[in-house]
């Protein structure tokens, strides 16, 4: 009986490689997110210069401008979850990176824990929905004073949010 256990703990413990996975395809999906989001600012920059080179200013240049970038920036920050997530998932069930131990650079991506990890992707994510918000925001007409009562509330509501999300990491 004693080799049925070991063979199935083994068999148990190997497993865990399946996380391989969820690893290179989350990987993959950062890689996407950046080249997407670059394109995105290039195309960007390349209208920007054609309005400017063409002297004639179209009714919502600023809004335009402002939004795509604002998207662009929100896919970066997507794609850090993607890049935070894969990390985490690799070391805390394949093994440490070793290139990342001996690394002067910061150590955001190292690891240590699931709380930890679920730690950094709840920040990161709270980035996201704020950044999105503000595209909100930006193509949002205010038609009554109720609506900027409400709009001033959710902007507090951020605030407060954002101050205990800070709070929070200082314990840590």
């Amino acid at each position: 009986m004693k080799w049925l256990e070991h063979i199935f703990e083994t068999s148990l413990w190997q497993s865990r490689l399946f996380i391989i996975l969820a690893v290179v395809f989350g990987m993959i999906g950062a890689i996407v997110l950046f080249i997407v989001a670059s394109i995105d600012i290039y195309n960007v920059a390349a209208y920007t210069i054609n309005v400017l080179l063409s002297h004639v200013h179209p009714h919502n240049f600023h809004e335009k401008i402002v939004g795509d970038i604002i998207g662009a920036v929100d896919l970066y920050l997507i794609a850090v979850v993607m890049l935070l997530f894969s990390f985490g998932l690799y070391e805390l069930f394949i093994s440490k990176i070793d290139a990342a131990e001996h690394s002067e650079s910061s150590q955001i991506l190292q690891i240590h824990s699931l709380d930890q990890l679920k730690d950094k992707l709840a920040k990161v994510i709270v980035m996201v929905l704020i950044v999105s918000f503000f595209k909100r925001v930006l193509h949002t007409e205010f038609h009554g004073a109720l609506e900027m009562l409400y709009f001033a509330g959710s902007i507090f509501a951020l605030a407060i949010a954002l101050y205990f999300l800070h709070k929070g990491s200082e314990q840590h």
